[in-house]
């Protein structure tokens, strides 16, 4: 007699890990090889190196300019988070204002591969939807997100956003975040930042993060802050009347 999986429905609407098959007390080989291999995309991700070039192309005909952080590998970055946060010397006196308005840093953070898949057509879907801009595109390497305020107060920019490869999970390895905030400069805390989290192929498309980044951009601008005092409200329906 075959007894009914009680976590079929369930495990239909969500990748996590829920009602493995076992053998007596362990998981199944099939479970077993499939958690060692997610663990094995992850560890990569972390690890795998930044390659601007196909940015550089994917982006065209827009300038990127390319930084480094003072992380001086990927064994100082995950080391120090705080050498992520601050640009390279030699790479600080490259940068300076040119009426840019709106900066997006894309830095490879824990996951370059998330940089690879979804960061050019998240820019490219802004772009769309903010005519007119005066932008900058910053590729860094070893990058958190604080070093964006770095850039954006070298650059004199009026806010910037950084997309960043988020950590990888067990289930999601190229997951991208955007980070928002106004005004930037060294110093900037992290309740100051808007955060749109999991662009990835099973969460957010770039098309989808795209609308709600630029929502908060303009509101951001409107309101003159961005972080806790600034609520996620791109999702709501029209407001009618006046």
């Amino acid at each position: 007699m075959t007894l009914p999986d009680p976590w079929r429905r369930l495990r239909a609407v969500t990748p996590a890990r829920i009602g493995l098959a076992r053998t007596g007390d362990a998981p199944s080989v099939a479970e077993l090889l499939d958690f060692q291999l997610a663990c094995a995309k992850a560890r990569d991700a972390v690890q795998a190196a930044l390659d601007v070039a196909p940015l550089v192309e994917a982006l065209a005909p827009l300038p990127v300019i390319e930084v480094r952080s003072a992380a001086r590998n990927r064994a100082d970055y995950l080391r120090r988070p705080d050498l992520g946060r601050q640009l390279a010397e030699a790479d600080r006196e490259r940068l300076h204002p040119d009426g840019q308005e709106l900066i997006f840093v894309i830095a490879d953070g824990l996951s370059a591969r998330a940089v690879a898949a979804q960061a050019a057509p998240t820019v490219l879907a802004c772009l769309d939807r903010l005519p007119g801009r005066r932008c900058a595109i910053v590729a860094v390497h070893q990058g958190r997100v604080a070093i964006g305020d770095e850039i954006g107060e070298r650059l004199g920019a009026r806010l910037v956003v950084v997309l960043i490869g988020e950590r990888p999970g067990l289930s999601v390895p190229e997951s991208l975040g955007a980070y928002l905030t106004l005004d930037p400069r060294v110093g900037r805390r992290d309740s100051e930042r808007n955060c749109v989290s999991n662009i990835h192929v099973h969460g957010l498309s770039p098309v989808q993060a795209a609308e709600r980044i630029t929502w908060l951009v303009r509101a951001g601008e409107a309101l003159g802050a961005t972080g806790i005092a600034l609520k996620d409200r791109s999702g709501d329906p029209p407001r009618l009347g006046g």
